[in-house]
C-alpha cells in the first residue's frame, strides 16, 4: 500500500467518510480558518502598502498577525484532515498541487517579512520601508492565489 493510500485509511479519514456531520464541521472549520487568514492578512497588507494611513501599525499589526496565525492553524489542521479523505485523488489534481505550491511561497513570504528588521521598524515607527511594501504586495497576491487555487480544486 502506498503512503497516500495509507493516509486514506487513517481513522480521521474514515470518520469523515462515514459522517456527513463530521465532514461538514471540519470543512466549515477549514473555511473559518481561511476567512481568518484573509480577513487579517489583507487589511494588514493594504496598510503596509500605504492604505489606511490613519490606522497605527503598532495597534493593528500584532493583533492581525495573531488572528492570521490562528486562522492558519485551523486551516492547516483541517486541510490535512480533509486531504486524508481522498489523498490519491488530490495528489493527481493540478489545482491542489498549485495551491500547495503557492501556499509554500506565501508562508516563505511571511518568514521573510517577519524576520526582517524593516517590518519590526515599521510596527514601531509607522514608517514602512520599500522592502516591507514589496513583501506586503506579494503577500496579498499569494494569499488570494491560494484561495483561488483552493476553490479551483473542486472543478478539476
Amino acid at each position: 500500500m502506498q503512503f497516500a493510500e495509507w493516509i486514506g485509511t487513517w481513522p480521521g479519514a474514515v470518520l469523515l467518510h462515514r459522517s456527513g456531520v463530521a465532514y461538514l464541521l471540519v470543512n466549515a472549520t477549514h473555511i473559518l480558518g481561511v476567512g481568518l487568514i484573509l480577513g487579517a492578512i489583507l487589511p494588514l497588507d493594504l496598510r503596509l502598502l500605504g492604505f489606511f494611513r490613519s490606522v497605527p501599525l503598532a495597534a493593528i499589526g500584532p493583533f492581525l498577525v495573531r488572528v492570521a496565525a490562528t486562522g492558519l492553524g485551523f486551516a492547516i489542521l483541517t486541510g490535512l484532515w480533509l486531504f486524508s479523505v481522498k489523498p490519491v485523488e488530490y495528489l493527481g489534481n493540478s489545482a491542489f498541487l498549485w495551491k500547495i505550491s503557492v501556499l509554500f511561497l506565501a508562508l516563505m513570504n511571511v518568514v521573510l517579512q517577519h524576520r526582517g528588521r524593516h517590518y519590526r521598524n515599521a510596527l514601531a515607527s509607522g514608517v514602512v520601508h520599500p522592502r516591507v511594501r514589496a513583501l506586503a504586495g506579494c503577500s496579498a497576491i499569494l494569499w488570494l492565489t491560494v484561495l483561488i487555487a483552493g476553490r479551483w480544486i473542486g472543478f478539476i
